[in-house]
């Protein structure tokens, strides 16, 4: 019997033995570029929380990271497939599912239903309510006490909705896109009404603490969210440096290589790097630079690249696994990080790939949005720049090109900073603790936490 086997063996005993279980709810699982999800999840099933693992739909990607296997509980998604006839089967199901909660809780069932008519008249969020009444099913199904939702967005909306139509408590997190594009006013209302808010940096839950009291009247007095600050960490045993001393041809000048992985997205900065590399190339340094990552840009910039005459020296290398990601951090210089603040908003958190970038031991040049300054000491793990300043970009890169022994500094700062504060085990206890199932059984609010203190450096 493998391992995986064995553990979801034990776990099914445990669960039919009577051990409350808890939801895990996400927007799409697996998805590749969601590795923090992954981790998390492993994470909490390795510290013992019984959980069972949701997901509104299928990604549908080719890719699928490899340690997907080794996650325990099986996915359940709410829609089972795309297309009219899928669409149906699924309605129906949340229909049923619904009918099943009128006929036990009539009133409730109404007040909440009307209550979401008249206020929340949203095509998504009735779409969302709909799935809520399959989601509360499913949790009688698996004895669960709580439901956790991995995002503000449409996750947490229905596990809002459950915890309305049923009593049960939830709780989400809220990361980045998910935090700074939802509507402030719902966005309110379910972080009061959720046992605990999860924050992967100090800024998010300034933002939030922001939200909330731009929504609520300076008298108000009625209960406010209870925010946890909770990093998402990194797996300093997967991410470490390569270790091996260069060999003479290693250590022959060559080429300085550049690496930046993320999404192809507009608050990832790549049209700002792309400048940047244009600058460097002008200035005679020799690079090459390997851009890790698919989405909807990808033809915009490899056209970008072509018009800065940048082919020869960037590489557009698609969506890879983890895995393979790690081989193109040891084989990096500098990692780049360009994000920006779009005009919508929308920022980054602290992306992941920072903090496995500096665990690989890489120098990193990254802009000072949001939460990347709360692990980027300018000069001492990392150099900061303005974010969308392609020139301030350039002379930061040039400057690492110049001295390699700044490169080591900062590579080696970096790596003793994340493995001290921000490793993925010491990370993941206090989330496990507060998600154990023992806490929720009486439906009562979390007595106690660790909330995230206002404007906080880690």
């Amino acid at each position: 019997m493998t391992r995986r086997a064995r553990d979801a063996e034990q776990m099914s005993l445990r669960n039919s033995t009577g051990t409350a279980t808890v939801c895990y709810l996400t927007k799409r699982f697996p998805r590749l570029s969601e590795t923090f999800i992954l981790d998390e999840i492993l994470g909490l099933e390795s510290e013992g929380v019984p959980l069972r693992l949701f997901a509104i739909a299928h990604p549908a990607e080719r890719h699928v990271q490899t340690r997907v296997a080794n996650v325990v509980s099986p996915v359940k998604y709410l829609r089972r497939g795309r297309g009219r006839a899928a669409a149906l089967s699924d309605n129906t199901r949340f229909v049923f599912a619904h009918i099943a909660l009128l006929l036990r809780h009539p009133l409730r069932w109404l007040a909440v239903v009307g209550h979401v008519v008249i206020s929340r008249r949203h095509r998504s969020t009735l779409r969302h309510l709909l799935e809520a009444g399959l989601m509360a099913k499913e949790m009688d199904r698996v004895g669960a006490t709580h439901i956790h939702a991995a995002f503000a967005h449409g996750p947490a909306t229905i596990a809002h909705f459950v915890s309305m139509l049923t009593g049960r408590t939830f709780s989400f997190a809220a990361h980045a896109k998910d935090l700074y594009l939802s509507s402030p006013d719902i966005l309110t209302v379910k972080a009061s009404a959720a046992e605990f808010v999860l924050v992967c940096s100090h800024s998010a839950s300034d933002e939030l603490r922001r939200i909330v009291h731009s929504q609520q009247p300076p008298d108000f007095e009625g209960r406010r969210p209870n925010i946890v600050y909770a990093p998402h960490g990194v797996d300093t045993t997967r991410f470490q440096p390569a270790g091996n001393a260069l060999s003479d041809e290693a250590s022959r000048p060559r080429r300085l290589r550049i690496l930046a992985v993320g999404r192809l997205v507009p608050k990832k900065g790549y049209s700002t790097l792309l400048e940047a590399l244009r600058i460097l190339r002008d200035q005679g340094e020799d690079f090459e630079c390997r851009v890790v990552g698919g989405g909807d840009l990808r033809d915009c910039l490899v056209a970008q690249a072509s018009a800065l005459e940048l082919s020869s020296h960037v590489s557009f290398m698609g969506s890879l696994t983890q895995d393979q990601i790690i081989v193109e951090y040891h084989q990096a210089d500098v990692f780049v990080q360009a994000s920006v603040i779009t005009s919508d908003g929308d920022r980054d958190g602290i992306p992941n790939v920072v903090l496995e970038a500096m665990a690989c031991g890489l120098a990193v040049v990254a802009s000072s949005v949001a939460g990347i300054p709360e692990v980027i000491d300018h000069r001492t793990t990392g150099l900061l720049v303005p974010p969308a300043d392609p020139a301030a970009l350039a002379e930061a890169i040039r400057e690492l090109a110049a001295d390699p022994e700044t490169r080591a500094r900062l590579s080696s700062a970096a790596r003793r900073y994340v493995a001290a504060h921000l490793a993925k085990q010491s990370c993941i206890a206090p989330i496990a603790e507060i998600l154990r199932p023992s806490l929720y059984a009486g439906g009562s609010r979390l007595a106690s936490a660790h909330p995230a203190p206002s404007g906080s450096k880690v």
